[in-house]
């Protein structure tokens, strides 16, 4: 039975807002506007938007250790987070998923674990959910590996991330090294040591790199670097095919990425809290106003995406509807999501009703995933088409 969502204000693939009805059949969008028969979803007073798409949320490691050396089981921090990511309007997925050099939390055992654990759940899970992982480059001898996991398709976004340089200079600052060596589950003393050892592998990163982006672009997995410092480094992972720029550290490291005509990626939580929780600098909203930036994610905090779209459109720095790209159909395209990130008859019906007569806190009120109901926070059928 075909169902049609009547009286909410939908957004268009052009960005403006019509007053039309969506009808929903076998998981897709059937057609715009009127409908003989079917179910009808009452939605007067709210706004239709594509679902949400996040290409980096980490947020789930709080469910899985939420104070240090506190441990849950994997499927019952999935399931958890599952729940949340629908609550806030995401329908898309990509788990941003570390492994590094260090033990712990972001260790080997715990990446394969939750990959196994996914690939077990999806079936059950409300969201579609996907694999970003996240290669600390320092973990050189876990380049087989994962070039089997590329070759199976269990990775949908392969990004290069560096960290070491923040550990090393944290050395001599117990306090700032501590909590690492806790999540490691190390004394700081043997933590400080094996941040000393990683370092001597500078000379095997590159070789490394390079060999890694050569099997994501073999098997169609999309590439990113994380936290390009300068323009230089932005133009080094580019040339290795790595045409998305995620976290870019400084305003021209993002403009370079745009003259490369890359995706440029920044965090939501930046623009909803007015800057960044590091020291950089870098107002993800400016980025945005000036056209500098394509996606927002939701880095470490879920509800981020839907508030800062509406907080763009509320400060005036983009309409709503273009607002809503960053977060939909941006990064549905940057990712190969072609059947998704708009509301047009043979997308998936990956939408979310929003309460957006509080700009200031919008409200997801309805997620469907597919054309399926996954969150509802009041009942809006009602009934069928006369």
């Amino acid at each position: 039975m075909e169902t049609h969502i009547r009286g909410a204000r939908v957004l268009m693939p052009d960005s403006t807002f019509a007053d039309t009805t969506v009808t929903i059949a076998e998981g897709r969008v059937a057609a715009l506007g009127e409908r003989p028969s079917g179910r009808v979803i009452e939605a007067g007073d709210l706004l239709l938007l594509p679902g949400i798409v996040d290409l980096h949320g980490d947020a789930f490691e709080r469910q899985l250790m939420p104070r240090p050396r506190v441990h849950f089981p994997i499927d019952m921090a999935l399931v958890d987070t599952d729940r949340q990511l629908v609550a806030n309007g995401i329908t898309t997925a990509l788990h941003g998923l570390t492994w590094s050099w260090e033990p712990g939390l972001r260790g080997r055992e715990a990446a394969v674990g939750f990959l196994e654990a996914l690939e077990r759940l999806r079936p059950t899970l409300a969201c579609d959910t996907h694999v970003h992982l996240r290669h600390e480059v320092y973990n050189t001898g876990a380049a087989e590996e994962i070039e089997r996991w590329l070759a199976a398709g269990r990775v949908r976004l392969l990004a290069f991330n560096d960290h070491l340089p923040m550990f090393t200079r944290k050395i001599g600052q117990p306090s700032a090294l501590a909590q690492y060596a806790e999540r490691a589950h190390m004394s700081l003393e043997a933590f400080t040591a094996l941040v000393r050892e990683v370092a001597e592998r500078h000379g095997e990163v590159d070789s490394t790199n390079r060999r890694l982006a050569a099997a994501a672009r073999r098997h169609g997995v999309a590439l990113a670097s994380h936290d390009d410092p300068s323009p230089e480094v932005r133009r080094h992972f580019h040339a290795m095919g790595c045409t998305l720029c995620e976290f870019p550290l400084g305003r021209a490291t993002a403009q370079e990425g745009r003259r490369l005509g890359n995706g440029v990626i920044v965090g939501a939580p930046n623009v909803v809290r007015g800057g960044s929780h590091t020291d950089s600098g870098l107002r993800a909203a400016d980025l945005a106003a000036e056209g500098l930036a394509d996606v927002l994610t939701s880095d470490y905090y879920y509800p981020a995406l839907a508030h800062a779209a509406f907080r763009l459109a509320r400060e005036g720095l983009m309409a709503l509807g273009d607002a809503w790209k960053l977060i939909s159909t941006n990064p549905a395209r940057l990712a190969g999501f072609a059947d998704r990130g708009c509301i047009a008859p043979g997308q998936r019906a990956d939408l979310v009703l929003v309460d957006g007569r509080a700009p200031d806190l919008p409200r997801i009120v309805s997620t469907l995933v597919a054309g399926r109901t996954v969150h509802a926070d009041r009942d809006l059928l009602s009934g069928l088409a006369a």
